[in-house]
């Protein structure tokens, strides 16, 4: 019996452990169960997410745009570009369009398995979760080329997981829509590559000045390499960095395998941009057209051309001269500016140049600046004179003025006595001017100003003959060439046509009723005699150019302002230099450095291979016919006048002979100093 005892006591465990091991499953099983559960749950969750997310899909594909400002094409009269404003888009390129080596730089810069993965590269993702964390910031993205495009065609720049997924879940739409090359190609035709440039078109035209199809090696990978940063990497507004980030791009197609042979090179020839920013001073005259759109057409709506009068080689030429005066006269002679307009006698302005460099300094010396013209505000008064029975012969005495409380002194304190008008105006004597003003009254200088085309705010006051109320250089330009054109009002002019990118015309430049006689023909062909002698004889005579150029010199108080304005048969121009800060220069005159330049600018402009077209002059009293009645047969010197005036200076010229002597030494000495006052 004992032993029947002990036999079922040890069986009895032994069903027990067979028992636990039916009823507990081991730990693997129960972990494997475990996942699969947490799968199934994540699945599930994962599905909601995605399909919360996915109810705005079709509203988001259907909105496939970008916002951008308009973009406005400014042209030189020749057709080549000036400048380019707001945001521009290329035509679109299809796949064979692009050059390979463009494609082939995004790839290898950018998403180097673009032909391997769907849309979304885990990849690169957990290569740049890694390198991210070892820099211990967000150094590198792990997005798809296919990524960037659904952002750039649905989705706003912000930085949100919820815009990652959306971004995540339209590239997996879009690789199933489009086909690889069909991806790259909208890619390339959309993205942003700095200077308002949008698509790889757009981005040719403005840093290379030609079609993407003709983009070289190097000028590809420059391009490609704008993406990481459009305006730290522009070949236009930081050469160096473009230069460095291009040579990290094809260092990048060489790992690759896309470079083989010659081209493996980095020093490979760059065609440089036609017209690079910084010292670009073809931007004074594209912003002056700028200013005037918005008065002709309204805010525009729609992208533009706008067609201009600008010729490029004087504006070229006039930038030239002004830069190089600045250089290499400048420092020693105390000034640091200077600008410049050349006009047609239409009033066709062809070129603008309203600083020294443009990068450094935006404001427009030539239309916003407000300076004292000093003397070459005197063809005004002797005009008015003219107009009030003087005669460019008269006698008036060039004497110290001792009435009145202003009282204005020639240079060194020099006076020549009784001399004419014609004289005065040629040697530029202030008190000449004063006294003219004090006779015909100072309302009538103003008045004849406002009829020359002169708007701004002039102090009725005596000093106003000697030029020192200040006045924009485009409005001098514009009063002498009512002058040039024998009493015919001018209004200057830039924009002859604005058209929209579909060749519809907004706005073309319409002359007629443009052109009034509001001065008398004779007395302004008498003063254009007048003033040619300032060239040929006096204050002026540094800015002969070798042929017809009539013009004044003109020095503010202090030597503040240098002034040259006048004109040939063809062009008026105008020169000023001084400092922003209205500080003196070292006694520069308008005789030396701005006559000087003056000669050069119009010489050039002669010489210009492709001229301007203007259209000539019309009187819209009398019409042409009528001007030229006027002009040619009610002359300032008739058959009676004519004697009067021989025998005049027969009787005065013995006179006068030994003072002009005294004259003409003292002023070649003053003008080899640059050193004159009554300029």
């Amino acid at each position: 019996m004992a032993k029947k005892k002990t036999t079922s006591k040890k069986r009895a465990p032994s069903k027990k452990k067979k028992g636990a091991q039916k009823n507990n499953p081991s730990l693997l099983r129960r972990f494997v169960k475990l996942c699969f559960v947490l799968a199934l749950w994540g699945a599930i969750a994962l599905g909601l997410i995605l399909a919360w997310f996915a109810k705005d899909l079709p509203d988001i594909t259907k909105r496939a745009s970008f916002e951008r400002r308009t973009a406005i094409t400014v042209l030189a009269n020749d057709g080549s570009v000036i400048a380019r404003y707001g945001d521009h888009k290329g035509k679109n390129l299809t796949i064979d369009e692009i050059p390979t080596d463009l494609v082939n730089a995004l790839l290898a810069i950018e998403d180097r398995r673009f032909y391997y993965h769907p849309g979304i590269d885990p990849l690169g993702v957990a290569r740049a979760m890694v390198v991210n964390f070892q820099k211990g910031g967000y150094v590198q993205g792990g997005s798809t080329i296919t990524q960037q495009l659904a952002k750039n065609l649905f989705l706003t720049q912000e930085r949100a997981l919820t815009r990652k997924i959306k971004e995540a879940m339209l590239a997996v739409w879009l690789e199933y829509e489009l086909t690889k090359d069909e991806i790259i190609a909208a890619y390339l035709n959309r993205v942003y590559l700095g200077s308002g440039a949008y698509g790889i078109e757009a981005a040719a035209r403005v840093y290379y000045d030609k079609p993407a199809s003709d983009l070289n090696l190097r000028e590809s990978a420059t391009i490609a390499g704008l993406l990481k940063a459009p305006s730290k990497y522009s070949p236009r507004s930081n050469p160096e960095a473009a230069e460095m980030r291009a040579d990290v791009v094809m260092n990048a197609m060489r790992e690759a395998g896309y470079l083989e042979g010659e081209k493996t090179s980095t020093n490979y020839i760059v065609t440089p941009s036609k017209k690079p920013i910084g010292n670009n001073t073809n931007r004074y005259y594209s912003d002056w057209i700028m200013e005037q759109i918005d008065d002709i057409i309204g805010r525009p709506e729609t992208d533009l051309v706008v067609e201009t009068t600008m010729d490029p080689q004087i504006q070229d030429a006039v930038a030239m001269i002004i830069d190089e005066t600045i250089q290499s006269k400048g420092e020693r002679s105390g000034f640091t500016q200077g600008a410049s307009v050349v006009m047609r006698p239409d009033g066709s302005v062809v070129a603008l140049v309203g600083g020294k460099n443009y990068a450094r300094s935006q404001f427009n010396r030539a239309t916003h600046a407000l300076r004292a013209p000093g003397s070459s505000f005197k063809p005004i008064v002797y005009l008015t004179a003219l107009n009030h029975g003087w005669k460019p012969s008269s006698l008036i005495m060039d004497e110290p003025i001792k009435k009145g409380r202003y009282r204005p002194q020639n240079f060194g304190h020099k006076y020549y006595g009784e001399i004419t008008l014609f004289e005065g105006l040629t040697w530029s004597i202030n008190t000449v001017a004063v006294n003219l003003t004090k006779d015909v009254g100072v309302d009538e200088v103003i008045s004849t100003a406002r009829l020359m085309g002169i708007k701004s705010d002039l102090q009725p006051d005596l000093s106003l003959s000697l030029g020192s109320s200040g006045v924009p250089m485009l409005e001098m330009v514009t009063a002498y060439a009512t002058i040039a054109s024998n009493g015919v009002s001018v209004e200057p002019f830039g924009i002859t046509r604005i058209k929209d990118t579909k060749d519809n015309v907004l706005y073309e430049l319409d002359r007629r009723g443009r052109y009034r006689q509001v001065l008398p023909a004779y007395n302004t062909a008498a003063l254009k005699q007048m003033m040619h002698s300032v060239v040929v004889n006096g204050t002026g005579q540094a800015a002969n150019p070798g042929f017809f150029a009539a013009g004044k010199t003109g020095t503010s108080q202090d030597y503040r302002d240098a002034w040259f304005t006048g004109f040939s048969n063809q062009y008026i121009a105008s020169v000023w230099y001084g400092n922003d800060n209205n500080s003196s220069t070292k006694r520069v005159t308008g005789g030396s450095f701005p006559a000087q330049s003056w000669r050069k600018i119009i010489q050039a402009s002669h010489r210009d291979p492709s001229p301007s077209r203007y259209q000539r002059i019309r009187s819209d009293d009398g019409g042409f016919d009528g001007f030229l009645k006027r002009l040619f047969f009610k002359t300032p010197f008739g058959d009676k006048e004519k004697e009067e005036i021989k025998w005049k200076h027969d009787r005065e010229r013995e006179k006068r002979s030994q003072q002009q002597e005294v004259f003409q030494s003292d002023y070649e000495s003053q003008r080899q100093n640059s050193y004159r006052l009554n300029d």
